[in-house]
């Protein structure tokens, strides 16, 4: 029943929301907001100024005659800061946090139009992240600026519980159903200002904190700002890895069944190559590749991890824009698709999203329909005919 929705969704659009080429194959889905007045300013647009914010549906097939184009743009309000999209394990369901509004949005993505539910999140300054049990029946979302994680029941969308975290800026996070453990990064403040360097362990089924693991070989405060934490797929004991968005470094995590802790190592140092501002990871459906994005100057970074986690091989960068952020991946392996924004940060706010072969391995066109409107995509996620999940 899932794919038949997904097919006359699909259908739809293409046969309803003319222009839209026949030959569109690859539909994503990107939030996006304007792009600061300064910025649209030196991009020579003309104002008045006015904020915008929407989900845009573009077909970013490169062999496409219609590539770039939007399908459906679905538009929101101009103050939510709508921020990251998770799709729930089975792919029904699509959550969207805010950083501007104690809400959390989600909609069906079997229907057409995309009907925006909001929830009322308790006190959730700045939604953050969303992940989901391995049961797929509750979710949890981490709040950046409250010190807390809001847990939720996917087939309800109710909210369950609230876990406290003293002293944080929650903002990745890990479930780790097999041994009882929630993993959650200390990042920063909303302001950029303080910046912390732990990842925070949790007993998943009490809420309890246990253990705060340092992840930076500096003098305390070093201002690491740990951001996502991502469990390395096949690791006996598990293994998670951390990235350092200040720090510019990747953290490998070890779990101990005897000491029931983690202990904390850090794995690459990205300083060397002048590459900072390290955010997003993934992995590739034989678990040999981990992918890693930085924002400055902007690229998608290759490690071979088949010699085991701890020695993460780099075997390519690929250049994309400033601020580059998510990826998303077809299911035939064919294409790496990088988008290019950070917060509407100035020199993080490129703005383009770019298209990489991944059997060359190189960047092969710009897809920078949002980029021309002064608008910028803060995430981009495949929709699920096409979409092939492998991180954050």
């Amino acid at each position: 029943m899932k794919h038949i929705g997904f097919a006359i969704l699909a259908a739809f659009l293409i046969a309803a929301l003319s222009p839209v080429s026949v030959n569109a194959e690859i539909l994503a889905m990107m939030n996006y907001e304007s792009k600061t007045e300064k910025a649209q300013k030196a991009m020579g647009m003309k104002g008045p100024y006015k904020r915008r914010e929407g989900i845009a549906i573009v077909d970013v097939d490169p062999n496409s005659d219609k590539f770039g184009s939007i399908v459906m743009d679905v538009p929101l309000p101009p103050d939510l800061v709508a921020h990251h999209i998770f799709y729930d394990h089975e792919q029904e369901k699509a959550y969207m946090t805010s950083l501007g509004k104690s809400e959390l949005h989600v909609f069906d993505l079997d229907q057409f139009p995309y009907k925006m539910k909001r929830l009322d999140m308790p006190d959730c300054k700045m939604g953050e992240d969303v992940v989901f049990s391995e049961d797929n029946k509750t979710w949890y979302l981490t709040c950046m600026m409250s010190a807390r994680v809001i847990v939720g029941d996917v087939a309800t969308d109710k909210v369950k519980k609230i876990i406290e975290i003293p002293n944080s800026y929650p903002h990745g996070i890990m479930l780790m159903d097999d041994i009882d453990r929630l993993l959650v990064t200390s990042t920063v403040s909303g302001d950029l200002k303080v910046a912390h360097e732990e990842v925070i362990v949790l007993e998943a089924s009490t809420g309890k904190v246990l253990q705060r693991v340092k992840v930076s070989n500096k003098k305390s405060p070093s201002g690491a700002a740990p951001v996502e934490v991502l469990r390395v797929p096949g690791t006996n004991p598990p293994v998670v890895y951390t990235t350092n968005m200040f720090g510019a470094t990747l953290w490998a995590l070890t779990w101990s069944p005897s000491k029931k802790s983690f202990s904390g190592q850090q794995v690459f140092d990205f300083n060397p190559m002048k590459a900072s501002v390290v955010l997003e990871m993934y992995f590739n459906k034989t678990h040999d590749r981990l992918y890693v994005t930085s924002g400055v100057p902007g690229g998608m970074h290759t490690f071979d991890i088949s010699g085991g986690p701890m020695k993460p091989k780099l075997i390519s960068t690929i250049k994309a824009g400033a601020g580059a952020h998510h990826v998303a991946f077809t299911k035939d392996d064919k294409y790496a698709f990088v988008q290019s924004t950070l917060l509407n940060l100035p020199g993080l706010d490129d703005g383009s999203v770019t298209v990489v072969d991944r059997k060359s391995g190189k960047a092969i066109k710009s897809m920078d329909t949002l980029k021309n409107m002064g608008l910028n995509p803060n995430l981009i996620v495949l929709l699920p005919k096409w979409n092939s999940s492998g991180g954050h």
